[in-house]
């Protein structure tokens, strides 16, 4: 069985975000990279079935070489190959096209991806892949089991969660829920090393073509100071709620 994950590189949440040129670029000095969380728990199940069914994991990104570091923090995480395709990634489609290209010169049988990246939170890519490779989609999947060709899969829904049957080749769009946090790996020093000598493939892009493009970005306005009311006040807290916040 043959898994290929998908890694996104995105700041970490604690990173102080600012932009340059005109709020048109993100500023990335100072700025720390990690794998996307919903791919890391992607990653992690993929461990897991490496382990159960003998399967081979490789890993994919797209972006240009400063993605490298994380890359090779999956391959000491358990990924035995990393592949890279070598250009900056702007939208979902084209993210999606290049990975495409990369799974059809691979073959493989099941294709995990984060739902969506925590930096621009698209969640576009496992479905617009899905599409390109006319393999069945399973979205926001928090449990998966792999049996001979087929996968059975929970995913979140508005109200609850919903059963799913499918037969490989699959895409699956994880999160939280294929693994949880306590599970996520840490790559310990043997990892590491080994990591080094293990395959990471750069090839070129297929298409620079691209579906959309960033004009312009705005950080959230700074919150406001706390305003304190007295609790036995209640008219002055009525009174703000309703003509300063608004929210009344």
């Amino acid at each position: 069985m043959k898994i290929l994950v998908c890694i996104s590189h995105v700041p970490d949440t604690t990173s102080k975000i600012n932009f340059i040129e005109d709020n048109t670029k993100f500023d990335t000095n100072g700025v720390q990279f990690v794998i996307n969380p919903n791919d890391e728990f992607g990653l992690t199940r993929a461990m897991w079935l490496k382990d159960q069914l003998q399967a081979s994991v490789d890993v994919v990104t797209v972006g240009e070489k400063d993605c490298e570091p994380t890359m090779r923090k999956a391959l000491a995480i358990g990924a035995d190959t990393g592949i890279r395709v070598n250009t900056p990634a702007i939208d979902g489609y084209q993210v999606a096209k290049e990975i495409a290209h990369v799974a059809k010169e691979g073959d493989y049988d099941l294709i995990i991806a984060g739902r969506e990246s925590i930096d621009y939170n698209g969640g576009m890519v496992p479905g617009m892949l899905a599409k390109m490779l006319g393999y069945a989609f399973i979205n926001k999947c928090v449990h998966m089991e792999v049996e001979d060709d087929r996968v059975k899969a929970t995913r979140e829904m508005d109200g609850g969660k919903e059963k799913l049957s499918a037969k490989l080749p699959l895409v699956i769009g994880g999160q939280k829920g294929l693994v949880e946090e306590s599970d996520l790996k840490i790559p310990n020093m043997r990892g590491i090393m080994m990591a080094r000598k293990k395959p990471l493939n750069v090839v070129e892009p297929q298409d620079t073509h691209t579906k959309t493009q960033a004009k312009k970005f705005e950080k959230p306005a700074p919150k406001g100071e706390v305003k304190m009311v007295d609790a036995e006040n209640l008219d002055e807290l009525i009174d703000l709620l309703h003509n300063e916040a608004k929210v009344i």
